[in-house]
């Protein structure tokens, strides 16, 4: 490929990008540029790096199956600004709290949902269908049969994920969140003094839990 036609080709890539509304996979640009799926890995990349090297306020990411043009993390309170200034509608916290527990728990119940939130959790997750980000994914197997609920690849793109599996882990707010609770539980249950104990071991009143526990 010649650097004319690579130029050409790359500006063509750039206009199918910017034209669309959703990421386009591999194949829908192979066809719309009418070349072969290789040549759009390396049109891609190409035009990644050249977006980078000029100092584009648009960068280019391969999210939910596809590429996409987005805004640079770096215009980011410029853009924020803008958007929030504008008539489009905010997400509550009630909406992003019930979107997370679908993320990492899906497939998910209504009921499951309004359980973990502690409230009703119907109009919340209809808004959610509504703007597209979760989806009915057929029904539980269980009394009544409800409705399951699951992300689609419009709440994929939104976050700027790749597949579900680069969701943040949880693990380690988890963690964090455990720390607190250990250092009160500790403070308000000292050990015991080693002097009492010569062998250091834990009274058996200490846990019950075990199958030799003290009837009450």
């Amino acid at each position: 490929m010649s650097g004319t036609g690579a130029a050409i080709d790359t500006r063509a890539l750039e206009a199918v990008l910017f034209v669309s509304d959703e990421p386009l996979t591999p194949a829908v640009l192979s066809q719309a540029l009418e070349v072969d799926r290789r040549t759009v890995d390396d049109l891609c990349a190409q035009l990644g790096s050249e977006l980078e090297r000029r100092g584009s306020g648009l960068v280019l990411r391969n999210v939910a199956g596809g590429w996409r043009l987005f805004t640079d993390p770096q215009t980011q309170p410029v853009v924020e600004r803008f958007v929030l200034s504008s008539r489009q509608a905010r997400m509550t916290k009630a909406a992003l709290e019930t979107l997370a527990i679908v993320a990492y728990k899906q497939p998910v119940t209504r009921h499951q949902v309004s359980a973990i939130r502690g409230v009703n959790a119907d109009g919340v997750l209809r808004a959610l269908v509504d703007r597209g980000l979760i989806e009915e994914a057929g029904r539980d197997e269980g009394p009544g049969r409800p409705l399951l609920y699951a992300t689609t690849p419009m709440f994929l793109e939104r976050l700027g994920l790749a597949s579900l599996a680069a969701l943040p882990s949880l693990a380690p707010l988890l963690d964090a969140s455990a720390e607190p609770a250990d250092a009160a539980d500790r403070a308000a249950d000292p050990e015991d003094d080693p002097g009492d104990d010569p062998d250091g071991e834990v009274p058996a009143e200490a846990d019950e839990s075990g199958p030799d526990a003290p009837e009450a």
